[in-house]
């Protein structure tokens, strides 16, 4: 049952009927490329390229010179589900995807739509190859996000910030302003900007260097009470 005041109650699924929708808006000197599938009510800028193999679902906004490489879906499902006692129940996601000016999509990028609102990507952001970024994450303006990072849901990640590869972040966190986490880092909390981050659970560099440190003098310590 589909209550009356839910998200997909007005915003309701429509079978596609044609590759690119009558519905969508292209801009100008924008190229499409072949076997991109374009659904309801999407807009697109002018300038952009869209490259082969490309899905984007119903009511996904793009603004103008954007790259998006082959193979990359935007709008699909949010990963939102509830547990009941004998199953899961999906909880439908009636949001969008909007993608700023100036950003540029590698190739097989997954972006989720929001739940209840957009997922968006700002303006002059980059993201390498095979990034996921989950359902109303907000990303900020001209963000760096290196490839197989992976995104939860209802992420903020301000301004500037730079995400090397395979980062991995839970729902629900705040990223600040020109923060840098370095790679294979697991992000369980918020983290302030202006700072550098390694580590699962990630951790300023500094101090995870120390500990870094003490722990190659454990077999040393331990040797030495052993010989008391």
């Amino acid at each position: 049952m589909i209550l009356i005041n839910s998200p997909i109650h007005f915003n309701p699924f429509k079978k596609a009927t044609d590759l690119v929708s009558s519905t969508a808006t292209i801009g100008q000197n924008t190229i499409i490329q072949p076997n991109v599938f374009i659904g309801n009510n999407v807009r697109i800028g002018t300038n952009c390229v869209i490259h082969s193999n490309v899905v984007i679902y119903d009511n996904t906004v793009i603004g103008n010179n954007v790259t998006i490489h082959a193979g990359t879906i935007l709008g699909a499902d949010g990963f939102y589900y509830k547990n009941r006692p004998k199953s899961f129940d999906k909880l439908l996601s009636g949001g969008n995807v909007v993608i700023q000016d100036d950003v540029d999509l590698g190739a097989l990028c997954t972006i989720d739509k929001g739940v209840t609102a957009s997922t968006t990507i700002g303006q002059g952001s980059k993201l390498d190859n095979q990034v996921h970024v989950g359902h109303d994450t907000v990303i900020g303006k001209r963000c760096l996000i290196a490839a197989q990072v992976c995104i939860a849901g209802c992420v903020v990640i301000e301004d500037l910030v730079t995400l090397w590869g395979q980062v991995g972040i839970t729902s629900g966190v705040t990223i600040g302003k020109k923060a840098v986490i370095s790679g294979q880092s697991g992000v369980s909390k918020s983290l302030e900007g202006y700072k550098a981050y390694f580590g699962s659970p990630a951790d300023e560099i500094r101090k995870k260097h120390k500990e870094l440190a003490s722990i190659k003098l454990i077999p040393s310590i331990i040797e030495k009470i052993d010989n008391l």
